[in-house]
């Protein structure tokens, strides 16, 4: 499955070869996915003001929607997980960090490496989660640390999202771009 490429001020996606992009996503302009990376149904990623880098093993969930800011990127960290129908704008995902169902993350904030943002939650502009922390709320704000079976969990649940992305592939009769 490749979905829907296109190009924008002569800018054109870019997809891995061992990447997953299901054939209802749309990528726009400045847009790269990295090695083992998926991005499914119905998401939308538009690159059109600054580039969008969703890097190795990360797994973007059914109908997210990201956008960039003027000269401010959007950056998916290596296995991380952006949950379905969350919003993310001009922001930077750590490494393994998890963005929950329906959350929202705003220009220039960063979820630290190995975070979790629960669904539902806003996190504003240019607020730092911090790495190996559980945000939660509107506004979003730190309520614990995680521990290291939640860290574990989170490694498990990308690896699962790898799985099915390899097998969404060999399932598939399309080819990748």
């Amino acid at each position: 499955m490749s979905g829907i490429l296109r190009a924008f001020d002569g800018k054109i996606p870019t997809v891995a070869s061992t990447a997953f992009v299901a054939d209802t996503a749309v990528l726009i302009g400045d847009v790269t996915i990295e090695e083992g990376a998926s991005i499914w149904y119905g998401v939308v990623l538009r690159g059109d003001i600054a580039p969008i880098v969703v890097h190795c093993n990360a797994n973007v969930q059914d109908n997210v929607v990201g956008h960039v800011d003027s000269g401010i990127p959007l950056i998916v960290g290596e296995g991380a997980t952006v949950g379905h129908s969350a919003v993310l704008h001009g922001c930077t995902i750590g490494h393994h960090a998890m963005v929950g169902m329906h959350a929202t993350v705003l220009t220039g904030a960063t979820v630290g490496d190995e975070a979790v943002v629960a669904a539902a939650a806003l996190v504003p502009e240019n607020r730092v989660v911090p790495a190996r922390s559980l945000s939660m709320g509107v506004p979003a704000r730190a309520v614990r640390s995680l521990a290291d079976e939640e860290i574990q969990e989170l490694h498990r649940q990308a690896q699962d999202y790898a799985r099915l992305a390899v097998m969404s592939m060999a399932n598939s009769e399309h080819k990748q771009p």
